[in-house]
């Protein structure tokens, strides 16, 4: 008998699948949807988790790893049949590990799907401050947030008074780059992908790009991951931020998990506007 109780019960799961690598620009039809049974339950001696999913975050790399990757290195591709994956926040539902209990809220990484059993729970947060939207833990309060917050103080370190130039000012990681160079007393230029995104972001164009390489600027890349040892250090910055004004963050929201396709591919067409979030389920 299938049901849609809790923890035990054989429920329909709803998932989206990689139909095979993809060529070219990302199209809805390179992925399908599938459902499955599945027991809200996990293996007995397992230190898994087992949570439903409440919203996924819609990121380019998620096409990149949809793509053959010959030589693979921090990315590696999704195997053609397998769910598509992401950053994701849910509720646990039943936990072999000691650090979840049942009802605890938590961000990492998932699947496309309604419910998704979390093997390595290593990679899951638990969600402490809930007075804030569950969605911003794929954003300003997730890797993203954390990418620009690593990004212009361990890096950039730029100083009141000086140009910071942001591209894809509107983007997951711009936008906040622009709002912490602004809190810093820096004057903030930035790009964008469509005439609407300038009006929204109000950025200064860059009028000749090759006056950035005159300037003989250094190009330094680095991996967020390296510094999720921040995350609490982080938080305690950009909590307090958030609830005073300080920090305002913009995201594009899609309902449904049928709708991440076509929130994927909009990435590569400038459709969105801030970061994009699918909501799966609303409890």
């Amino acid at each position: 008998m299938e049901t849609d109780g809790g923890a035990g019960n054989v429920v329909r799961n709803k998932k989206l699948m990689l139909k095979d690598y993809i060529k070219g620009s990302p199209k809805e039809s390179d992925l399908h949807l599938t459902t499955e049974s599945i027991e809200l339950k996990v293996p007995q001696g397992s230190n898994a988790v087992l949570v439903k999913v409440l919203y996924l975050s819609i990121d380019p790399y998620q096409y990149i790893r949809s793509t053959k990757i010959e030589k693979p290195g921090y990315f590696s591709s999704y195997s053609p049949g397998s769910v598509m994956a992401s950053y994701g926040v849910g509720r646990v539902l039943e936990s072999g590990h000691p650090d979840f209990q049942k009802g605890d809220l938590v961000w990492g990484t998932t699947g496309w799907e309604e419910y998704s059993l979390i093997t390595e729970p290593e990679t899951l947060f638990k969600i402490q401050h809930s007075d804030v939207p569950l969605s911003y833990y794929l954003g300003v309060l997730g890797m993203p947030g954390l990418t620009a917050y690593v990004g212009f103080y361990e890096f950039c370190a730029a100083k009141k008074g000086e140009i910071v130039f942001i591209s894809s000012a509107f983007g997951a990681v711009g936008q906040l780059v622009g709002q912490l160079a602004k809190l810093t007393g820096c004057y903030v230029v930035g790009s964008a992908g469509s005439q609407e995104k300038y009006t929204l972001d109000e950025p200064e164009g860059i009028k000749n790009m090759m006056n950035i390489i005159y300037k003989r600027l250094r190009l330094e890349g680095f991996v967020v991951t390296d510094y999720f040892h921040l995350f609490p250090k982080f938080l305690d910055f950009m909590l307090p931020c958030i609830r005073e004004g300080k920090i305002v963050y913009m995201e594009d929201i899609s309902e449904a998990l049928e709708s991440c396709p076509a929130a994927l591919v909009g990435l590569f067409n400038s459709s969105n506007l801030g970061k994009k979030v699918v909501i799966v389920a609303r409890e």
